[in-house]
């Protein structure tokens, strides 16, 4: 079993700790992509969901950059995480991948959803603000 983020996820919290910490001014795409170590060609795939969420706005050109548009103090690592990955289905089976049913649920049902409610909960009470760059 893996718990996981996608690495375009991990990149794109990479980028919004990065962006937090430029404080409402703008960074150069490419030395965005060289700071979360990242391709510039790649670093637009990783962006355009935050892009499309308003959580980060671009400029494009070689000389365009990001800057965060989102309140660091209110938005969540957890709604960083569902714009780029998508909502968490909580109702999925952790045993078979498919929607638990009612009746006759997997063995590690109950534990399971206690485990990723407080996992979700968690992230969700984690803000912007207090993530820190990596280096």
């Amino acid at each position: 079993m893996r718990l996981e983020l996608a690495r375009r996820t991990d990149l794109a919290l990479k980028a919004i700790a990065i962006l937090v910490d430029a404080d409402g001014a703008s960074v150069f795409g490419k030395d965005l992509a060289r700071r979360i170590h990242t391709t510039p060609h790649f670093l637009p795939q990783v962006m355009k969901s935050l892009v499309v969420h308003r959580y980060v706005s671009s400029s494009p050109g070689p000389k365009g950059g990001y800057r965060l548009d989102a309140d660091p103090a209110t938005t969540t690592v957890l709604e960083i995480i569902e714009a780029v990955e998508g909502p968490f289905d909580t109702a999925r089976c952790v045993s078979t991948g498919e929607p638990c049913p009612a009746i006759d649920s997997c063995a590690l049902h109950t534990p399971w959803t206690r485990a990723m409610h407080a996992v979700l909960a968690e992230l969700g009470s984690v803000t912007l603000d207090a993530i820190e760059p990596s280096s």
